[in-house]
């Protein structure tokens, strides 16, 4: 009596090489808007720079000089907070697909060895009822298991969201302070 048929073996192998191609182009995606992130942000920098550069070199006194660097407090805070913020969106939807598409796999992977256990029960010998109803109710366990394991994870990046929402929103508030304070302080 055999259980996985060659057929089945191969069809599983490629579903398999499938999903992790899939993962793979999802990992590399999120690789690619990083990189596209990391280059508009070198980009905006160097021509930052030279523009704080000219400004500087044309200052005329160390009021200036200080006016002018309490302009640049609050822009530099909010290009580094936005900085952030694009960085997180790209990790956060890429572990979104990347979840979605092993819940995914998990799932049909949960009901293939749910098939195997009911073949199994339907094909034991007569006296193995107490080892089939063991090893459904330990399936039944593990299963339950993960669904708790999941549901924390959920909640897990539901508070880590929620906190660095409200991290952004005090370091908006402590840039937009300092530069008034900054401000305050030129005149």
């Amino acid at each position: 009596m055999s259980f996985l048929t060659p057929e089945q073996f191969a069809a599983a192998h490629k579903a398999n090489l499938e999903t992790l191609f899939g993962l793979t182009n999802k990992a590399f995606e999120g690789m690619e808007k990083l990189v596209e992130l990391n280059l508009q942000a070198v980009k905006a920098s160097l021509a930052e720079s030279a523009s704080t550069a000219q400004k500087a070199f044309a200052v005329k006194d160390a009021q200036e000089l200080l006016a002018l660097q309490a302009n640049l407090v609050q822009p530099a805070a909010e290009k580094a907070i936005a900085y952030g913020r694009h960085l997180y969106e790209i990790a956060s939807s890429t572990q979104a697909e990347v979840t979605k598409v092993a819940e995914a796999q998990l799932a049909e992977s949960s009901q293939n060895v749910q098939a195997l256990f009911d073949s199994l029960a339907k094909n034991a010998p007569a006296g193995s009822e107490s080892a089939v109803a063991l090893a459904k109710s330990a399936l039944s366990a593990a299963n339950s298991a993960f669904d708790s394991v999941q549901k924390a994870t959920k909640q897990a990046v539901e508070i880590a969201e929620t906190n660095f929402a409200a991290a952004t929103n005090v370091a908006t508030k402590a840039a937009a302070q300092a530069s008034r304070a900054a401000t305050s302080a030129k005149k």
